[in-house]
């Protein structure tokens, strides 16, 4: 692999590499583009194949943070770490303190949370080196589990989409498939089940299952079937890449919009999308309340302003549909357009300061 040639290729700012072999850490910090501001993202511990696999995905995560706090409206860019090792045998206090003193070495350069392989209490252990940590414990004046927010985010994205789609953004007797069964989409599950949709459910956890058909007296099918099943809402919450080659003929939906990451295995099937009129709302956007939560803590927590500007999300969507029909593209360029903009415009912004600065400098000179 090419390292220079992969960050000059979307532009990336950062690549470190950080080892402690006392406490077995193997970690990658991928900084992407803090014109708007330091980069957030969170730490990720994964048992990847290789380490050119690891460095491939802390990029592309990075990138991905970049995207999704430019069109939040964040004064936040884009980062990611990855650390290799098995998160359920791997870990010890030594490994997170190590990596907590890299990120303190960084000066606020980039600041982390939790994401998968990592937890709250993983947080607190980093929180011991550094202050350039989110997603905490409350005791530390934290906003804690954030699935909730980001649950509710979704939800006010989906009824954005729905009002496209089908003239109006109640939910009300809507058939919702929901393809996972987490906690952010059990707590989706519940706004949904509130305002009167009829939900079908799949996970490959049985248990997960069970207690969101004892809850919200939502319909059980297998996994397989969730994409296909006859609906007016998909809703991906699992893995990635469920919209496919192999999918794209099976989906019954008018809408997709779901908290997943990476919802299209490749850009072409979200034009696929487009061309068959379905209304799909941009995972970075729509699953972005999380984002937007822990990014309050940086002000001092409080709960009212974030759920505010998380329901945002809502004006978010509708903005990126606006421009998919006014331009004739697909959404998920539309929304990579709205993020874009917003960067350009800060960046040729300092810019124009920089060099008139640097002009009315030149003039003072004797």
């Amino acid at each position: 692999m090419e390292l220079f040639t992969a960050l000059t290729q979307d532009d990336y700012e950062q690549l470190l590499f950080c080892q402690d072999r006392a406490s077995g850490l193997k970690a990658i910090i991928a900084i992407h583009d803090t014109t708007l501001g330091p980069a957030l993202g969170g730490t990720r511990m994964w048992t990847y194949a290789s380490e050119e696999e690891a460095i491939v995905d802390a990029l592309r995560l990075a990138k991905g943070m970049t995207y999704k706090n430019a069109v939040s409206g964040l004064n936040l860019g884009g980062g990611k770490t990855v650390i290799i090792g098995d998160p359920a045998k791997d870990k010890n206090e030594a490994m997170f303190r190590a990596f907590g003193r890299y990120i303190q070495g960084l000066n606020g350069r980039y600041i982390t949370a939790e994401d998968v392989g990592t937890t709250e209490d993983d947080m607190d252990i980093i929180h011991q080196e550094t202050d350039y940590v989110t997603g905490i414990s409350k005791s530390y004046g934290s906003s804690g589990n954030p699935s909730p927010v980001t649950a509710f985010g979704v939800y006010r994205g989906m009824k954005a989409a729905a009002k496209e789609a089908f003239g109006t953004d109640s939910l009300a007797g809507k058939t919702i498939a929901v393809q996972g069964v987490g906690h952010v989409a059990f707590s989706l599950c519940g706004h949904l089940q509130e305002e009167g949709a009829r939900l079908i459910v799949a996970d490959i956890n049985k248990e997960a299952v069970r207690r969101a058909v004892e809850t919200y007296g939502a319909q059980a099918v297998d996994p397989k079937d969730i994409v296909g099943v006859d609906c007016d809402i998909y809703a991906p919450c699992a893995l990635g890449a469920t919209i496919n080659d192999q999918t794209l003929p099976l989906i019954k939906a008018k809408v997709i919009a779901g908290a997943a990451n990476n919802q299209l295995k490749e850009p072409r099937h979200g034009d696929a999308l487009h061309e068959k009129g379905i209304v799909y709302a941009p995972d970075y956007v729509i699953n972005a309340g999380g984002v937007i939560n822990i990014a309050d803590e940086l002000n001092g927590y409080n709960k009212e302003r974030a759920l505010k500007q998380v329901a945002k999300i809502y004006d978010s969507i509708a903005r990126v549909l606006e421009i998919s029909r006014e331009k004739g593209i697909p959404t998920h360029t539309a929304a990579d357009h709205l993020a874009e903009e917003r960067i350009a415009l800060l960046k040729n912004s300092r810019s124009t300061f920089l060099r008139d600065s640097h002009h009315n400098l030149s003039r003072r000179r004797p």
